[in-house]
């Protein structure tokens, strides 16, 4: 069976689609949607989960109804399954795409680990490397599964045990040993971490204009390692109106998703340059001000995590991005034309 080609530095920006998580209903347009993706060159399509549609199940239904674009979970969160449940997942979902998989992984915030998924969220960097070292182990499928870390042991031998439990290996061969892992990470510690352990990083914001802030946790990262960006593009006119949902959506993450002092979304924007607007803005928001709070969200932050403007600006832009580090520009595209305008400019 023919594999999908390892992505090299030198390739060229990629596009990715990214369809996020369904809101209240699940959309109805994904299958064309994606299709039309693929045919202008789409190298990925990524799904999301919260705390409602999960990622794996919308790309099983996508894996056949396309046959090349790259399936990518964007990302999983690892407090709702355990390290073996997610090779089960990503082994089928390998095996039915014909080795399109990117495995998405991350460890998402306390408000979601320990109010939704009812797990600790302490020791995220931990937690993290133990998961990723016994999903490669479980793909590897070189031995039966033993596990003496301290979050998922294998056999479970510890309070309620039976004492029955036995090393296992996975029942289905995998298709692919090397399922790429990629890893959502903020913190200069993770995304070090994620250059060490991963194939791929999957930044929240990154601006090509501030390559400073992530330069030291990246340099080491392996040959082919993919870094891929959700951005927002928008085609138009008027840039000031272009990113005002950027600001909308920036002033809900950095003001809301998270507790005071333990919102990640906060501390990467102030250690981005902007931390007297970071706090400014969680401050509005957590005071109910929210209309306030995305006026505080600085229209030069926007700008830079995003493409907004007219063509000739967006191609201008571009430069930026091709010269950074970044391999794959991910869109949120919701028709044939956006999907199109992206294609062209991006792909040329």
């Amino acid at each position: 069976m023919a594999h999908p080609a390892v992505r090299c530095d030198d390739d060229g920006m990629q596009l990715g689609l990214t369809l996020g998580y369904w809101g209240a209903q699940p959309p109805t347009d994904l299958v064309p949607l994606v299709q039309e993706g693929e045919r202008l060159g789409f190298d990925a399509v990524w799904t999301a989960e919260s705390w409602g549609s999960d990622a794996f199940t919308p790309l099983a239904w996508l894996a056949s109804q396309t046959e090349r674009i790259r399936l990518g979970t964007g990302i999983v969160q690892m407090s709702a399954r355990t390290p073996t449940a997610t090779a089960m997942h990503a082994v089928t979902l390998d095996h039915l795409s014909n080795g399109r998989l990117i495995l998405g992984l991350g460890v998402s915030g306390p408000q979601v680990v320990e109010g939704w998924y009812g797990q600790p969220s302490n020791r995220p960097l931990a937690r993290t490397r133990e998961y990723v070292d016994i999903l490669r182990r479980a793909f590897a499928r070189e031995e039966h599964l033993r596990n003496d870390g301290e979050f998922w042991p294998l056999p479970y031998t510890g309070e309620g045990s039976t004492g029955l439990g036995k090393p296992l290996k996975v029942m289905t061969h995998p298709l692919r040993t090397d399922v790429p892992i990629f890893l959502g990470a903020e913190g200069p510690r993770n995304v070090t971490q994620t250059a060490e352990i991963a194939d791929g990083w999957l930044p929240l914001y990154y601006s090509p204009w501030r390559q400073e802030v992530y330069a030291d946790q990246i340099a080491g990262r392996r040959e082919g390692f993919e870094i891929a960006v959700n951005v927002s593009f928008n085609v138009t006119d008027d840039v000031e109106a272009g990113l005002f949902s950027v600001r909308a959506s920036l002033g809900f993450y950095i003001g809301g998703m998270g507790a005071k002092g333990q919102n990640y979304h906060t501390k990467l924007m102030a250690r981005m340059g902007f931390e007297e607007e970071a706090l400014r803005i969680q401050e509005l928001f957590l005071e109910g001000r929210r209309d306030e709070a995305i006026e505080a969200v600085p229209a030069d932050f926007a700008d830079e995590i995003s493409l907004v403007g007219p063509p000739a600006r967006i191609r201008e832009r571009l430069a930026a991005w091709e010269d950074s580090p970044v391999t794959m520009l991910n869109v949120a595209a919701r028709s044939p034309e956006q999907l199109r305008q992206a294609a062209e400019l991006v792909l040329g």
